[in-house]
């Protein structure tokens, strides 16, 4: 019976990692022991870089809403207690954009808050 060696085997996986490689700085682009080392980190920062995204964004929103209700009189806080209780469901994404993009209608919302 014949001897099954790895080289094959062992060309392909090289090839793969020094592919998901290819940019990097130096002998991390080229040898593959280095290589591995910094795809492996790379994988993990943009695995923990897919969950801090989703942060930064609701943060990023946090600061639009509470801007735009701060320029209307009011402060973020209490403006999202006053839509909850107006029974108004509105995402902060949604918020955040209309108080960059539409101050009139932000305007109208905060107004209505203020009724609370």
């Amino acid at each position: 019976m014949a001897r099954i060696k790895g080289a094959v085997t062992t060309r392909r996986r090289h090839k793969k990692i020094l592919k998901l490689a290819k940019g990097y700085w130096g002998a991390k682009s080229k040898l593959f022991k280095t290589a591995n080392e910094q795809v492996m980190k790379s994988l993990r920062y943009a695995y923990v870089g897919r969950k801090r995204r989703k942060r930064d964004f609701r943060r990023l929103w946090i600061t639009r809403i509470s801007a735009g209700a701060k320029a209307n009189g009011m402060n973020y806080s209490r403006f999202m207690h006053a839509l909850k209780v107006q029974g108004i469901t509105l995402n902060r994404k949604m918020l955040a954009e209309m108080a960059v993009y539409d101050k009139p209608a932000f305007a109208a919302l905060v107004e209505k808050a203020k009724t609370v």
